[in-house]
């Protein structure tokens, strides 16, 4: 049998290109490799927007589509809503009960974000709590393995901890402690060299139309020692690089780099190209989100059906499982009133 995976986006915006690179074209390869578990975490997005959740529904919608059209296929791996499945929160609700307050608390990215995040309020029962519900929604499918970057080590050891915590308390291996599978993440910035992010408005959408592509690449900013026309650059030190490495083929990424170290051609005139690399590698994406758009009924809504009921199926398995253990009424029986 096929190890299972677990892994999830948050709905909260367009995805962009830095979504592609860092998660969606690993997922297209595992789904090939392991059984999949795709979840859009719409309870995780909650923990942040809940003042402002307007959009929530669309934007589960159009991760939907983005996905499909980036190569997830409905056949081979179990896509689903997080909010879809309550058994999620049941989950997360008996984790609950023995996670001490300590381990959430010294949590870095809980402190990271409650620093960063401004004009929201954080400090949330919720939003301390939400490695209890990501471990709850690892566990709930007995996933082996989780897609992650090193910096994510933390987060997947405190669920490995909440994990040996239920086994051990209970005195049976129910779940298993998931391992990472470590991927290497391309380090793709925003066109202003910050982390890419909607609300520093510096991302290219993956549905983003060609004259928006050129006006963005140009504002990039490239190799700050190449001042004038004939200086030499240092490819490896620009962001506009980074995106040939990402996007344009091996032949390209090597041509770009040797006309920048060897000051061939400008900066205006590498952004150009580049841009015109991202608009055709684009496309093929943008194309099959329009068909999707089209033929929603057919080819998302009835697939996505099948999905649920194999998801359902298996959460409402584990989470019995989990009540018996527990010793509550996880079915009514006569012989058990």
């Amino acid at each position: 049998m096929k190890k299972k995976i677990l892994s999830g986006m948050r709905p909260t915006g367009p995805l962009h290109i830095g979504h592609l690179v860092g998660a969606l074209k690993n997922w297209t390869k595992l789904q090939d490799e392991y059984e999949c578990y795709f979840m859009i975490a719409d309870w995780h997005a909650l923990m942040s927007e809940y003042e402002d959740p307007e959009r929530l529904k669309q934007y589960s919608m159009d991760m939907m589509l983005d996905w499909i059209s980036c190569g997830i296929d409905l056949s081979k791996s179990s896509v689903f809503v997080q909010s879809h499945v309550p058994e999620h929160l049941e989950l997360a609700m008996t984790f609950s009960l023995f996670v001490p307050l300590g381990w959430l608390e010294r949590n870095p990215t809980y402190k990271e974000q409650l620093r960063e995040i401004k004009g929201r309020t954080l400090t949330t029962y919720a939003f301390l709590g939400y490695p209890v519900l990501q471990a709850a929604d690892i566990a709930l499918y007995k996933a082996n393995v989780v897609p992650v970057g090193e910096d994510q080590l933390p987060h997947l050891e405190l669920t490995r901890e909440i994990v040996r915590r239920f086994n051990t308390m209970y005195g049976e291996v129910m779940f298993p402690e998931p391992e990472a599978l470590l991927t290497e993440i391309p380090k793709l910035l925003g066109t202003d060299n910050r982390k890419m992010s909607k609300s520093y408005d510096n991302y290219i959408s993956l549905g983003e139309n060609p004259d928006d592509i050129i006006k963005k690449v140009a504002r990039m900013i490239t190799d700050p020692k190449r001042i004038r026309l004939t200086d030499k650059g240092h490819p490896q030190k620009c962001n506009v690089f980074s995106y040939y490495k990402s996007f344009a083929p091996e032949g390209m990424v090597k041509e770009a780099e040797d006309w920048c170290k060897n000051a061939f051609r400008g900066c205006t005139e590498c952004k150009k190209i580049m841009a015109e690399v991202l608009i055709e590698y684009l496309e093929p994406i943008r194309k099959k989100r329009k068909d999707l758009e089209v033929n929603k009924e057919e080819k998302i809504i009835g697939p996505l059906m099948k999905c649920l009921d194999k998801v359902r199926a298996e959460a409402g398995k584990n989470i019995d499982e989990v009540k018996k253990t527990l010793h509550l009424f996880h079915t009514i029986k006569k012989d058990e009133i």
